[in-house]
């Protein structure tokens, strides 16, 4: 079970109707809710809808001023349709009588900070809900807005241009926490142990066999054709072939104590569809040593060890 289900990622949290009875039940007991923002004021305040009565958060108590950028006014405007988590801090009566909720998302967010870092360890796994990429990576909502950063190394083993190709923004995930920077209040999180060892995904793919994949790396001695996030082979260079074409490919031979894939491009197909859906294999539970090459692998094997937030082995050994 993942280590956050206390506090899950905004926009994965069930949504329950907002009555007035559940809005005063919540207020005593400081339950977190969740609901979408309809605008957002020349103050900054946020508005949302709470059934029959108006919510309002201010300014100061719409994001933790621990979290990065929390100061900027972009911060706040961007999260205008989104869903936000809160808790009721008063209920009451305008000058006109009709009823209305202050709120607080910063108290959320600095119960679910402390909560995290005083709980979390390298190897745990969280549900997340990716918030927005850039080339060099992921960033995504571990618990109530709590943002992490998933490097694009850390997404697969096969190499990708730009998490785009493995994510899509809004999507919810699996990830493991890499390393946790408790001074700055930072989490680095990581998700390609979970899609599974070499032979874990070798053993999907059979010598004979014709498959799909995808060009990652083209070189002047052969072309990385990916098969599955954690698995590529090697096929000889075909005129015309770029990276990111899908291609059939034939698998000439599979050979685990090289940890290589043979392969030969067939044709090249119409463009992929992003995202292909994730397969994982690891679900739940706390890693602590994940060793990705096989048992019988020529070279050092190559791990990460989350004890010491350490990877052994070279990338160079999984793919070029």
């Amino acid at each position: 079970m993942p280590e956050n289900k206390i506090y899950l990622p905004e926009g994965l949290r069930p949504c329950a109707p907002l009555t007035p009875a559940l809005l005063r039940d919540a207020l005593e007991q400081e339950t977190i809710l969740e609901a979408p923002v309809e605008r957002c004021d020349g103050s900054r305040a946020l508005h949302i809808s709470l059934g029959s009565i108006d919510g309002l958060i201010p300014r100061e108590e719409a994001i933790s001023p621990w979290i990065s950028g929390a100061s900027r006014d972009i911060a706040l405007l961007s999260l205008v349709g989104k869903p936000v988590c809160f808790t009721v801090t008063s209920l009451a009566a305008d000058e006109k009588g009709a009823p209305h909720a202050l709120l607080s998302r910063r108290a959320v967010q600095e119960k679910a900070l402390d909560h995290l870092l005083e709980t979390l360890e390298p190897g745990m796994l969280l549900t997340c809900r990716v918030t927005h990429m850039e080339s060099f990576g992921a960033f995504v909502d571990i618990g109530c807005g709590i943002v992490a950063m998933l490097p694009i190394e850390r997404i697969s083993v096969s190499r990708i241009p730009h998490p785009a190709a493995r994510f899509r923004t809004g999507q919810k995930l699996l990830a493991a926490v890499l390393s946790i920077d408790r001074e700055n209040r930072r989490f680095t999180m990581t998700h390609r142990e979970l899609l599974g060892t070499w032979m874990e995904n070798a053993s999907h793919f059979s010598p004979g066999e014709t498959v799909q994949g995808i060009v990652r790396s083209i070189r002047e001695y052969g072309a990385f054709v990916e098969l599955a996030p954690n698995l590529s082979g090697l096929a000889d260079l075909k005129e015309g072939l770029k990276e990111g074409d899908r291609v059939s490919v034939y698998i000439r031979s599979i050979r685990p104590e090289h940890m290589k894939v043979k392969l030969q491009i067939i044709q090249r197909l119409p463009p992929p569809i992003y995202p292909a859906p994730l397969r994982y294999q690891i679900t739940d539970g706390k890693l602590e040593r994940w060793v990705y090459s096989p048992p019988s692998y020529e070279k050092p094997p190559v791990v990460t060890d989350f004890t010491a937030s350490e990877i052994s082995g070279s990338d160079a050994d999984i793919i070029s």
